[in-house]
């Protein structure tokens, strides 16, 4: 027979393994929010890093970002050997720390899609950004709205991912109905939040887009 001191021994443990499954449990939902939350937060991130490569008629820094520089034999970022500013509503300068590489910038900024050929004086590169025509405005602002469907999109894509994960944990018993619906209720928030940033972060697009 069991002693009372060996039936209260298998009861501590007992408790104490279903504490550390529900512990476990817990800290797995959390994980797979938290990762949701950081992919959707990046999803944003790249989305305003297209938005700020796109010209909107106005000079904009963000559009060398994607630009390398073949600085001896080194893929090198513009804003990381030159300082980056906007002297004019349209007119963006560039002046390179070590003056020898200003061919070399230059040279990049031909070879990049930007489509605009900037001027040399030996010492500074500038940029003017061409006013834009009605309908160039109007094709941007569809641009622009893509990319904000194709943002929402993957948003949701992450949201189906990480109920897909609290779905296996609901059917393998490792968390309650309760837990299920909190677990969706959370996550729907969530996208919906993003949701919202990528459609302001879109409207002040499209806005900056159309103003002239």
């Amino acid at each position: 027979m069991i002693s009372r001191t060996q039936k209260s021994a298998r009861n501590t443990l007992f408790s104490v393994i279903f504490q550390l499954v529900t512990l476990l449990c817990n800290f797995i939902m959390k994980t797979v929010f938290e990762t949701a939350k950081t992919k959707m937060g990046k999803t944003v991130n790249a989305l305003v890093t297209e938005y700020g490569a796109i010209r909107a008629g106005r000079a904009n820094p963000q559009i060398l970002d994607k630009i390398q520089v073949d600085y001896y034999g080194v893929p090198t970022a513009i804003n990381a050997m030159a300082a980056v500013s906007v002297s004019e509503a349209r007119i963006l300068v560039i002046q390179p720390w070590d003056a020898s590489s200003i061919k070399a910038i230059e040279k990049a900024i031909l070879a990049s899609d930007i489509g605009i050929t900037p001027t040399n004086d030996g010492k500074a590169l500038r940029i003017v950004f061409p006013q834009l025509t009605e309908e160039r405005r109007k094709e941007l602002v569809k641009q622009v709205s893509k990319y904000g469907e194709e943002g929402k999109v993957t948003v949701r894509n992450i949201r189906r991912d990480a109920m897909d994960k609290f779905k296996a944990m609901k059917k393998n018993s490792e968390i309650t109905e309760d837990d299920m619906k909190n677990c969706e209720k959370d996550v729907q928030n969530l996208t919906d939040k993003f949701c919202d940033k990528i459609d302001k972060i879109c409207a002040d697009k499209e806005k900056e887009i159309m103003t002239i």
